[in-house]
């Protein structure tokens, strides 16, 4: 078994406006604009042999609707410095302050010029070595629940779990981390605008980690994707993710 996270599928009425704006916010490439698939990914990255994750923007026709994704990024900094500039930079970007109950946190939560939210987080010691994505956040109702699938879903490693929060991360120690954090009202109600994509090991089979996925829990998804080589799944919590093909 060698799934592994490979990108952090965003859903967007113009992706090239959208993906344009991530990499800015990121400081990597983009690539494949017009062609309704906009992808933002450090140089030299892999994505069958991934070592982090990067960015897609699709586009999509409807916009989304005003409910909070329940998955979102958030951006590491090096200091307090850093953190303003970066949120100044964002901001002159076309990013937006958004409230969505934080209340008086030393983080700030933005919104990119699409309204997926994200923040910009005070400097931690803890992602000093992840890059500018610092962390893919889920919100969920049981942590530990997630932390039993993903753990056995893909080949990341375990960090630690507690009734508010599991962490992982890639088992080489390098790129962000994935938090599943207990939220209230975070019961999936929408399509999620923002989703995992997995891609299967070199020497894996990808319908056999399908199949291994269903029996972990995950539950075939149809949005409408017709015969494509992909596989659209969800996870005991209802979160969208897909399994791609490697050719």
């Amino acid at each position: 078994m060698a799934l592994r996270p490979v990108l952090v599928n965003v859903k967007a009425v113009d992706d090239v406006a959208v993906g344009r704006f991530w990499a800015e916010a990121l400081g990597w490439e983009l690539s494949g604009g017009g062609s309704g698939a906009t992808a933002v990914k450090p140089p030299g990255f892999d994505w069958l042999d991934p070592v982090g994750v990067c960015v897609d923007v699709i586009a999509v026709p409807k916009p989304r609707t005003a409910t909070k994704n329940r998955v979102h990024l958030d951006l590491a900094t090096a200091s307090a410095a850093h953190q303003a500039e970066l949120v100044a930079r964002l901001r002159a970007l076309g990013a937006t302050p958004v409230h969505v109950g934080q209340g008086d946190v030393p983080w700030t939560v933005l919104a990119d010029p699409e309204g997926n939210e994200f923040c910009v987080l005070e400097p931690r010691e803890v992602h000093r070595d992840t890059g500018p994505i610092a962390v893919v956040v889920v919100d969920c109702v049981d942590p530990r629940a997630m932390a039993r699938f993903w753990d056995e879903a893909v080949d990341w490693t375990l960090c630690e779990v507690t009734d508010d929060h599991a962490v992982l991360r890639s088992a080489q120690g390098v790129g962000p981390y994935l938090e599943f954090l207990r939220t209230p009202g975070g019961v999936k109600t929408v399509p999620d605008r923002v989703h995992l994509d997995l891609v299967p090991g070199p020497d894996d089979d990808k319908e056999a980690e399908v199949a291994r996925l269903r029996a972990l829990g995950a539950t075939d998804l149809d949005v409408g994707q017709g015969d494509v080589p992909w596989t659209c799944l969800t996870d005991p919590e209802g979160h969208e993710f897909c399994v791609l093909a490697r050719s």
